[in-house]
This record gives structure tokens, C-alpha cells and sequence, in this order.
């Protein structure tokens, strides 16, 4: 008789798809519609929505999302908020939708997504949620003829670090983490039935030529390009600000060990002195004394996503200078022609 494969538990299969890394965000084309459309509705106010739908094994399936109410700062509104949502679930559950959150969508204005609040957020539905994403759409971007959708998770290091609360430099070295090791981005795919494929496929025009087609060929940069050195000279100042931090930080060290130095030499000299008068010595640290305080160091997370910012706005103005470049020669040849 062959022999039979051990038959595993529902704990271990579970144990065995939390082990197993997240490769790809399969997205459904009605979900993406979804998104662009509420994001593109409140643009350039910043919207946020919920994402359901299915982990199965290194694949995170959203099948279906669903916007949040604008948010103020008050808390009356936001607990009718957390009430929309368990309805929306509620109901979504009664009709025999998917309705397990595996992440939230929210729009940005020209990337500028990368901030404490979503490192915050990420930690929140990390409690409850071990495998989420978050879904960046950028409408400013979508214009240039783009589709600037990215799904994003948190590394599991720089999760490690966060929950430690120490974003020391030693303690970053240790850890050998960068800040390009803050996020990870996932790969999309998206995904449609058979029917809707169909469907498509018949409303497709004749022509191969599409609106989005047209929109790459726009000559005119200037707006986007200004507001991205517009965003890049902020970031630029914010990070001096962060790195004055730190050198106040090590001019402040190197003032205090100074400070100790000469306190130490003085309290060697004394116990000489009351050495040979045959007293007792005193003992060489004082810990009531100001200078044995140790200084806290500045975190360096701020400076962290600033740099990622400017890595990010950086590569926006490259690709779009070099596109850009790419349209003026082609009209410089179609006039010469």
C-alpha cells in the first residue's frame, strides 16, 4: 500500500502560511476603479478606505474596498466613524462579500506618503492584522499619463526597532538598517473574471489609441515639475533641521565628557590629599551630579523619511525631466519632418 502524506492540523497549516513571506497584491480591476474614483472625487484632499478581502499563502487577494467619511479632529466624529466601518462590514457579511480587512488604500500628493502617522497606522492594524498592506494611489501623478499605484508594507526589522521605540545610531548600526529598509513594496497584479475580460473586450475601441495615450504626450511639465522642487526644497530644509539636531546633540557630548574629565581630575587630587591625611577616599562617580546625566539622543527616524522623501521626489523629477525630453525630441523631429 503507498504511502499516505501526514494529514497537518488547521494550526499548522495556519503556522505554516504566517511563515510564508507575502510576494504579490492581487487586485481586482473593480477594486482599482474603486480607489482612483474616490481618491480622484476629493483630489487634493487626502482620502482613506478600507481594503477586504483573502490571505492565501505568499498572495494577499483584495477583493473588494470601501471608502472611510472625511475625518476631523473631533471625537464624537471619529467614533461615528469606527461605527461606519463595523456597519459596512456588517453588511458587506450579510450579503456574502468578502469582509476581512487585509489593509487600507489612501491618495498622496505627489508621493508625499512616507510619515510617522502612517508608520503609526501600520503598527495599529499590525495588532490584529500580521500580514497588511496599504495602497497608494496618487491622482497628481495618475495625470501625467501613470497609473502611480504601489502597495507598501512595513519590513519586519524596521517593525522590530520600532516596537523598541530606540532609533539611536548605535543601535541603528547594530541592526544594519538604512532607510531604504523602512518599507517594502509589494508587486501588483490585478485581476478580472473571465466575464468581465469578456466585457472588455467587446467595449474596446477600434482604435488602439487611448486617452491615456494622448496624456503622455502633453509638452507642458511646469506644474508638476515646480511642485516637486517646491516638496524637495522642503524636505531639504527639514533634514538641515534634523542634522542641526544632531550636532547640538554632539557638541552637547563632547561638553559633558569634558566637564567629567575636569571633575574627575579634581576628585583624583583630593583623594591624594585625603589619602595622605589618612581619610577615607571619595568615590569617583557622583550620580547626583548634572554632569552624569546621560543626554538623550535624538531619534533618527524623522530624518529617515525625510531622506526617503527626497529619494522619492528625486526619482520623480529624474523619470518625468527624462520622459519630458524624450516628447521635445520627438516633436523636433516631427517638425523637421
Amino acid at each position: 500500500m503507498a504511502n499516505q502524506a501526514p494529514v497537518r492540523s488547521f494550526l499548522q497549516a495556519a503556522k505554516s502560511e504566517e511563515t510564508t513571506p507575502l510576494r504579490v497584491v492581487q487586485m481586482e480591476g473593480l477594486v482599482i476603479l474603486k480607489i482612483i474614483k474616490h481618491c480622484k472625487e476629493f483630489s487634493p484632499a487626502l482620502v482613506t478606505g478600507q481594503l477586504l478581502g483573502l490571505d492565501v499563502g505568499s498572495v494577499l487577494e483584495v477583493t473588494n474596498c470601501f471608502p472611510f467619511p472625511v475625518r476631523e479632529e473631533d471625537e464624537e466624529l471619529e467614533a461615528e466613524g469606527a461605527n461606519y466601518q463595523l456597519e459596512m462590514m456588517r453588511c458587506l457579511r450579510e450579503v456574502n462579500v468578502d469582509n476581512n480587512t487585509v489593509g487600507w488604500y489612501q491618495s498622496t500628493l505627489l508621493g508625499s506618503f512616507q510619515t510617522v502617522e502612517l508608520i503609526e497606522t501600520f503598527m495599529n492594524y499590525q495588532e490584529n492584522i500580521r500580514r497588511c498592506v496599504c495602497i497608494i494611489y496618487d491622482p497628481s501623478k495618475s495625470n501625467q499619463g501613470v497609473l502611480a499605484l504601489k502597495a507598501l508594507k512595513l519590513s519586519d526589522s524596521f517593525m522590530e526597532l520600532y516596537r523598541s521605540n530606540n532609533f539611536s545610531g548605535e543601535k541603528l548600526r547594530e541592526k544594519n538598517l538604512t532607510w531604504v529598509d523602512i518599507f517594502e513594496e509589494i508587486p501588483i497584479k490585478v485581476s478580472n473574471s473571465p466575464l468581465i475580460s469578456a466585457f472588455m473586450t467587446e467595449l474596446e475601441a477600434d482604435t488602439p489609441v487611448t486617452q491615456c495615450d494622448y496624456d503622455r504626450l502633453q509638452l507642458s511639465t511646469a506644474p508638476f515639475m515646480e511642485r516637486n522642487l517646491e516638496f524637495l526644497i522642503e524636505c531639504m530644509d527639514d533634514l538641515s533641521m534634523e542634522q542641526q539636531k544632531l550636532q547640538f546633540y554632539y557638541r552637547n557630548v563632547t561638553r559633558q565628557q569634558t566637564q567629567q574629565q575636569a571633575w574627575l581630575q579634581k576628585r583624583r587630587a583630593e583623594n591624594m590629599q585625603r589619602k595622605a591625611a589618612g581619610e577615607d577616599p571619595l568615590p569617583e562617580e557622583d550620580p547626583l551630579n548634572p554632569i552624569f546625566k546621560p543626554i538623550p539622543e535624538p531619534s533618527r527616524l524623522d530624518s529617515f523619511l525625510i531622506t526617503n522623501q527626497i529619494a522619492n521626489f528625486c526619482n520623480q523629477i529624474n523619470g518625468v525631466a527624462g520622459q519630458s525630453f524624450n516628447r521635445l525630441y520627438l516633436m523636433k523631429a516631427l517638425h523637421e519632418n
